[in-house]
């Protein structure tokens, strides 16, 4: 397969990883929604100790991650290889 083919598969992929990415994302809003206290304006009071924990690892690029960080990333990163793999070998 050339990288003129490997590309047109890719590009066609595109709609199916965004929504593994929605998916990723409602997921995570979800988590920190949930960690967080609903005031009655319907806005959302985040603890300290979460804004500052997420707030460094905003910081940090992920080399610099501690590994469990590193783990987590992996993880989702592994919800999209699925399709990528079944993209570049299907006939």
């Amino acid at each position: 397969m050339d990288i003129s083919e490997i590309k047109t598969r890719l590009n066609r992929l595109a709609d199916e990883l965004a929504s593994v990415e929605h998916e990723r994302w409602a997921h995570w809003q979800r988590y920190m929604h949930d960690q967080g206290e609903r005031l009655s304006d319907g806005s959302l009071l985040i603890p300290a100790e979460l804004v500052n924990r997420w707030e460094s690892q905003i910081a940090r690029p992920y080399s610099k991650l501690e590994e469990n960080e590193k783990a987590s990333d992996r993880e989702q990163v592994r919800r999209y290889l699925p399709l990528i793999v079944q993209a570049l070998t299907s006939d």
